[in-house]
């Protein structure tokens, strides 16, 4: 389904979406991109939120098992993109001896999208050659040496569903020898309308932001490419809007 905004959905996940008989989607799906699916298809939300569980991951697998079993076209239908984080896997796994037949359509993912909406290149010339992709959404999900690991590279750093640790997060990286003037960009509800995009210094991150409770879902992105964003912003201002206003200032048709 992509990271929120529902045009950024793909025209094979959108043929594949008016063909099923079920669709199991998650929370963030965009109410229009629903809209694409049979009106008489099965809808059933399978979306988690943090310490709220509607469906234990067995049982979407068992979901996906039953409904095929029966002779259904069953849409798994994910946010941002199904092999980042998103347990692609484990849900193929609850078919695969099953001999049923399955596709993968990829999509935006949600680090790409909110990026991009935030104006911030992941690798760019000079400043990050890499960008990692990774999540620390327990306090006890990295070791020392993980964290050293992290600390010297001068890759970028997307985090997901880390909103919770950033303080954390940025602690252990100047622990271990991150410059604490290095960039990080907080995105909520990237690429939708409410998206929301706050910037400082992981050194600053605790004085600026130690108490907010952002917003899910929240993205972070970590590296001096962050310096791009207040320069070159873009889908937090009505650019569009602005520019024909100042046409119509000058009297340009």
């Amino acid at each position: 389904a992509g990271p929120g905004d529902s045009e950024l959905i793909t025209l094979k996940a959108i043929k594949l979406l008016s063909k099923a008989d079920v669709v199991l989607y998650d929370r963030l799906v965009a109410d229009e991109i629903l809209n694409y699916a049979r009106k008489d298809a099965i809808k059933i939300n399978v979306g988690k939120v943090k310490d709220l569980h509607r469906y234990q991951q067995e049982e979407i697998g068992e979901l996906i098992k039953k409904y095929a079993l029966q002779g259904n076209v069953v849409a798994r239908l994910k946010g941002g993109d199904p092999s980042i984080f998103g347990r692609l896997d484990e849900e193929i796994e609850a078919i695969a001896d099953l001999k049923i037949p399955y596709q993968i359509v990829p999509a935006v993912s949600s680090a790409i999208g909110a990026a991009a909406y935030a104006c911030i290149p992941l690798t760019a010339r000079n400043v990050a050659r890499a960008v990692r992709f990774l999540t620390i959404y327990k306090n006890d999900l990295a070791h020392d040496e993980y964290w050293q690991d992290l600390a010297k590279t001068d890759d970028t750093l997307a985090l997901y569903m880390s909103s919770h640790h950033l303080g954390l997060i940025t602690d252990n990286l100047i622990k271990f020898g991150r410059d604490s003037q290095t960039p990080i960009a907080i995105i909520e509800q990237a690429t939708t309308k409410f998206q929301k995009t706050y910037v400082t210094s992981i050194g600053d991150f605790k004085k600026d932001f130690g108490d907010k409770k952002f917003i899910s879902p929240s993205l972070a992105i970590i590296g001096d490419v962050v310096k791009t964003h207040q320069k070159f912003k873009w889908q937090e201002e009505d650019l569009v809007g602005t520019y024909f206003a100042d046409l119509k200032a000058r009297n340009i048709d």
